[in-house]
């Protein structure tokens, strides 16, 4: 939760940032804007609910059971 909070306070002075990571859930809940990449590439780009609900993303990275 720690990290998270840190990323709030900078996304409420206007600072982006950048988070690798494989705890999509985790990372989606304190994300503007998130991409999926796939063989190296920018697979998909979106909010948090466009991804879930995007069904190339469903199938590639984040299973058809997959919720927020």
């Amino acid at each position: 939760a720690e990290i998270q909070d840190i990323v709030a306070r900078l996304r409420e002075r206007g600072l982006g940032v950048l988070i690798t990571d494989h705890n999509v859930r985790e990372t989606l809940r304190i994300t503007d804007r998130a991409y999926i990449m796939y063989e190296g590439r920018i697979l998909l780009q979106g909010s948090a609910e466009e991804l879930a609900s995007d069904p190339r993303a469903r199938q590639i990275y984040l299973g058809e059971r997959f919720s927020l």
